[in-house]
């Protein structure tokens, strides 16, 4: 359904929640949908408990202002529209999940946990079981029906906007009752568009960060709501050989590959930066070294997420290990005993962390994803 997904089923159009989240990409998807044929239904996600909390005005995406932006978007369109709460869903599966991944040393990627948990599953189950076909929603990205019958997710025609990376949680099943209606379009026609239709959003700037952050202060915001959660509140921060330079107030203020706000007293003797190597929260170690020393050209992964069928044998494809960040040349491999999934980078990555998503791509196809458990680093010839 997903990728020629027919605006009709027999004499009835296709019933489809456009998920709106008070932006413009959302409110052009949705406009699009309907002008398509479908029979559409605008929803704002409340993912927040105390809506205050969060980011507010243009910089957010779960704010009342949002919320309202939304409505009145949904209004020109001439769809109805309803606010879903799902802040106990969100705040379980997206927040508690950022600060125990945080306190365990690793770096996750809030985004992509609340596409997989929240806007196609918690979404997409509530929109199937009310008797809708699909969720429209306004990610960069490109679906396509597959020779193999089955429905492919490709990167969007706007290479800076892009967001198929954040989309690679998804599976098979989800991508068949998914609608990307922007993803042939870029950005700066997706705006003058909004403006045609008499989109009050068209000019309103993209939402940064992390929602649920308000400030933007991750490091601050981990401090307050991990409380007593937060082991070791204090330790050192040691170079290689064990020498300690200075003390920390929390391991969860530190990753991988991270050089601002080291407040390292003792320059390293060559003068150079030094960067964060090895955060160990057992012992409230982090150690911090030369760049050259966070390459790496072996990534392990676990709990694969494929949008299709699992690469047999040997994968030689590319690998992107940030939301914005470059593609990578890669052979994977998937463990037939465990679903294990091994990551060759044929050229080193730096600063990779535990936590963060490794999206495998074969072209412009997106094959799936693995949350990276392991980083080695590159064994010089």
């Amino acid at each position: 359904m997903g990728a020629e997904m027919s605006s009709e089923m027999g004499t009835a159009p296709l019933r489809v929640v456009a998920a709106m989240s008070g932006g413009v990409d959302s409110a052009v998807a949705a406009a699009r949908a309907k002008e398509a044929g479908y029979n559409v239904t605008g929803v704002h996600l409340a993912l927040s408990r105390n809506p205050a909390s969060y980011r507010s005005g243009a910089r957010g995406c779960c704010t009342i202002e949002d919320s309202n932006d939304a409505r009145r978007a949904a209004d020109v369109i001439g769809i109805p529209f309803y606010v879903w709460d799902l802040s106990d869903r969100f705040h379980e599966d997206v927040v508690e999940d950022f600060m125990s991944e945080y306190a365990e040393g690793r770096t996750p990627n809030p985004c992509l946990r609340c596409n997989e948990k929240i806007k196609f599953a918690a979404v997409l189950d509530r929109a199937l079981a009310l008797g809708f076909d699909a969720v429209a929603t306004g990610h960069y990205a490109t679906l396509r029906e597959g020779g193999d019958g089955l429905v492919e997710l490709h990167r969007a025609v706007d290479d800076g906007k892009d967001q198929s990376y954040v989309l690679g949680v998804l599976d098979q099943e989800q991508l068949k009752h998914s609608l990307f209606p922007l993803g042939d379009t870029p950005k700066p026609l997706v705006r003058e568009e909004a403006a045609r239709r008499g989109l009050l959003v068209a000019d309103k700037p993209d939402s940064h960060d992390i929602c649920f952050v308000a400030d933007g202060d991750n490091a601050g915001w981990l401090r307050e709501k991990l409380g007593d959660r937060a082991p070791n509140e204090s330790g050192p921060i040691v170079d290689e050989s064990g020498e300690v330079l200075g003390e920390h107030q929390g391991t969860y203020a530190y990753t991988i590959g991270q050089r601002k706000g080291l407040r390292i007293g003792k320059p390293a003797p060559d003068g150079k930066p030094r960067f964060v190597l090895d955060i160990e929260p057992v012992t409230a170690t982090v150690t911090v070294g030369p760049r050259e020393q966070l390459a790496v050209d072996r990534l392990s992964g676990i709990r694969p997420r494929w949008a299709g069928r699992a690469p047999e044998g040997v994968l030689e494809g590319t690998v992107q290990l940030r939301a914005h960040g470059t593609e990578h040349r890669a052979r994977v491999s998937v463990d037939p005993v465990d679903g294990a999934v091994g990551i060759e980078l044929i050229d080193p990555a730096y600063g990779i962390a535990p936590g963060q998503a490794a999206v495998i791509y074969d072209g412009s196809r997106v094959v799936g994803s693995a949350t990276i458990a392991e980083t080695r680093r590159m064994v010089e010839a």
